[in-house]
């Protein structure tokens, strides 16, 4: 360290510069009982960045270049931000330093970790999103606490997670709103600063000594952005730990302005300026653009470059240009000015430091942990949220009303069993059709895990076996209870053992529309489409099921091979006509015909049931095509993780004259050992 600071001592480097490199040279000087600060720089994370340049491919237009040959490092205990007007490349950037680019994206250039090219562990980074995707129905305090169980390690105590929880909350200044539902979609809860702080929190459970933050103060007044940047700034340096601070921000009061201590300032992809953000005023005004009196710095930097409305800038005494022209000055004037060189300079000297190792593997709470947690969670949230299942239960319960009252005492003659057909088609067909009413919560629940996936904090196996658990009781009740009032007010087989095959069919078949709507959620992220998409394979379920066409009259291709067989209406349907007519006896009208007719010849002559096999037989497929579906789910899931990042590096894959490319493990989630 002493190296590094020593030969960034030059001769021509401006006082400001000399005076920062004294002022470490001191800290060095200190007995080692107080180097508090020196032990944060070498604990902490150098990241550094040299000819970045990033490009997005299209097979129309080509490729376009997003950032042109950036070169940059941030250091520990500094909050650095980036800057520039809209479409400029501020969140390409962030992206690019935190791994998290598109699969369509090249990058070439050096990123590098403490002057060495490799991947940062599980919880020594965290990035927070634009958006505040978080669940609305927990109150702060849940979703902190439930984010360390998930995070923190096992060997950590309950209630050492707890404390970890309260301290950070305290830390971000959420301690008088911590039983306050964070709410959402028309429900009150939070101000939108306290959900971005809540979004920090949950990311700083495992003390990263990395931090990127995307636009943290999007949407946000002048005080509110104010007090979330100065907890933000106050991370640098608390915990002992010399936190790495990165963030994108677009247009900063002067109060947040200040809190910066280094500023990259971005234009149409390339730098405009680099260096501390108290030194930009002094380049802008030797630069011939200088600030007026009494005017936010901030205002004016993005005043000058922003060229999406082609005004003219006015220029010391000389008049006014254009913005393109006093673009190119700034960028000329960066280029050849002696900040510039220090950046240069600064970045090898990174490079070429013995810096201390990073972890290499952080551990996170264990599989069976995770699946406890999550699933205690995912039932709280379907709890709380009546579009999730009660909503749904009203509806039910309204429809088996309606059918128990339109089939009420249906007797047990010839023209019942035409009856009895319908009645159960249409419970099997559009009372579980109206499961997808759930797809839009189930679409909130996903964009949670994604952002918890991509953060790493548990993996796709975890989401799936605890979203499965927690749903189990709320559809055995809405199966129950409206099953039981369209079943009982018609007066359908007596006997309660057939009530309750009749109750495991109906949970089947709404845990099968559930799985089938998880799938196309995983496809469809859109949940409008996603339930046009999910309304339209059940409709053509419902229609080749075997009921509104029978089997033998659909034709052979296509429409009964395959779609006949997969769909699992027709097992729904065989498995409730088998357990209401199989052994029973109904007169017969039929003229010339025998006086009775049989269950059994009802099943195979008029319903045209497959009578190979039981009743139980149809259950097993109905369970096992459960099993199927979420594992075709779970299977799309991981698919999507290691397909992507695949792509990304085939395609920002870099020539071989040293130019390397760093990953950061966050950017391809759930890592080696998460399921």
């Amino acid at each position: 360290m002493a190296s590094l600071i020593h030969s960034t001592l030059q001769p021509n480097t401006t006082p400001e510069t000399n005076t920062a490199i004294l002022e470490m040279e001191t800290i060095n000087r200190l007995p080692s009982k107080n180097k508090v600060v020196r032990t944060q720089l070498e604990d902490g994370v150098f990241l550094t960045w040299q000819d970045l340049c990033v490009t997005v491919s299209n097979k129309k237009s080509g490729t376009k270049s997003i950032l042109q040959g950036l070169s940059g490092y941030a250091r520990p205990g500094e909050l650095l931000a980036i800057m520039g007007p809209s479409g400029c490349g501020k969140s390409t950037l962030l992206d690019a330093l935190a791994g998290r680019l598109g699969s369509n994206i090249g990058q070439r250039g050096e990123i590098l970790v403490n002057g060495r090219k490799q991947a940062l562990a599980y919880g020594t980074s965290a990035y927070v999103t634009q958006d505040d995707t978080l669940m609305m129905t927990l109150t702060v305090r849940e979703a902190v606490y439930y984010s360390a169980q998930l995070q923190l390690s096992d060997s950590m105590s309950k209630s050492e997670k707890k404390e970890r929880a309260e301290t950070t909350i305290k830390e971000m200044g959420l301690q008088d709103a911590v039983d306050t539902r964070i709410g959402g979609w028309g429900v009150k809860g939070l101000s939108g600063g306290q959900k971005r702080r809540v979004s920090i929190c949950i990311e700083i459970l495992t003390r990263p000594k990395l931090l990127f933050l995307d636009e943290p103060t999007s949407g946000l007044d002048s005080a509110a952005s104010y007090y979330v940047m100065s907890r933000i700034a106050g991370l640098g340096q608390r915990d002992g730990i010399g936190r790495t601070i990165i963030a994108s921000i677009h247009q900063p009061s002067s109060e947040v302005f200040q809190l910066f201590h280094n500023l990259c300032l971005l234009s149409s992809g390339r730098t405009v300026y680099f260096g501390p953000a108290s030194a930009a005023n002094e380049f802008f005004t030797l630069s011939g653009f200088p600030c007026p009196t009494q005017q936010n710095p901030s205002d004016h930097f993005l005043k000058t470059i922003n060229k999406d409305f082609q005004q003219d800038v006015e220029q010391g005494l000389a008049g006014a240009m254009s913005t393109e022209e006093a673009i190119e000055i700034l960028l000329s004037s960066y280029k050849l000015s002696e900040r510039y060189k220090q950046v240069r300079k600064q970045v090898a000297e990174i490079y070429k430091q013995d810096h201390r190792e990073l972890e290499t593997k952080r551990s996170h709470a264990s599989f069976l942990t995770q699946c406890s947690v999550l699933t205690r969670r995912s039932f709280v949230n379907m709890y709380r949220d009546l579009g999730y299942y009660w909503l749904r239960l009203a509806i039910y319960i309204t429809l088996g009303l309606g059918l128990g009252t339109v089939y009420h005492n249906i007797g047990h003659s010839y023209a019942s069993i035409q009856a009895r057909g319908a009645l159960l088609s249409f419970i099997a067909s559009f009372l579980t059709f109206m499961a997808i009413g759930g797809f839009p919560s189930f679409v909130e629940d996903m964009k949670v895990f994604e952002r918890e996936r991509l953060n790493g904090h548990y993996g796709a196996a975890a989401f799936v076996i605890s979203n499965t658990l927690s749903a189990v009781p709320y559809l055995i009740l809405v199966s129950v209870i409206p099953g039981a009032i369209a079943y009982y007010l018609p007066e359908l087989r007596k006997g309660h053992e057939y009530f309750l095959y009749f109750a495991l069919v109906l949970f089947a078949c709404m845990m099968l529309v559930e799985s089938l709507m998880m799938i196309v959620a995983s496809i469809v992220p859109n949940y409008l489409m996603g339930i046009i998409t999910g309304a339209g394979i059940q409709g053509l379920m419902i229609l080749v099921g075997g009921f509104f066409r029978l089997p033998n009259d659909l034709p052979k291709p296509l429409w009964k091979y395959p779609l006949h067989e997969i769909a699992f209406h027709k097992y729904a349907y065989q498995g409730m006509f088998k357990n209401e007519f199989e052994g029973e006896v109904y007169p017969n009208n039929k003229a010339g015909g025998a006086p009775i007719i049989t269950g059994e010849e009802i099943l195979r002559d008029l319903w045209q049931a497959e009578m190979g096999y039981s009743k139980w037989g149809d259950l097993a497929i109905l369970l096992g095509m459960i099993a199927f579906y979420r594992l075709m789910f779970l299977g799309i899931i991981k698919a999507n993780e290691k397909v992507k990042p695949m792509i990304k590096a085939f395609i920002s894959m870099p020539p071989k004259q040293n130019t390397q490319v760093t990953v950061n493990p966050s950017s391809t989630p759930l890592y080696g050992e998460m399921m």
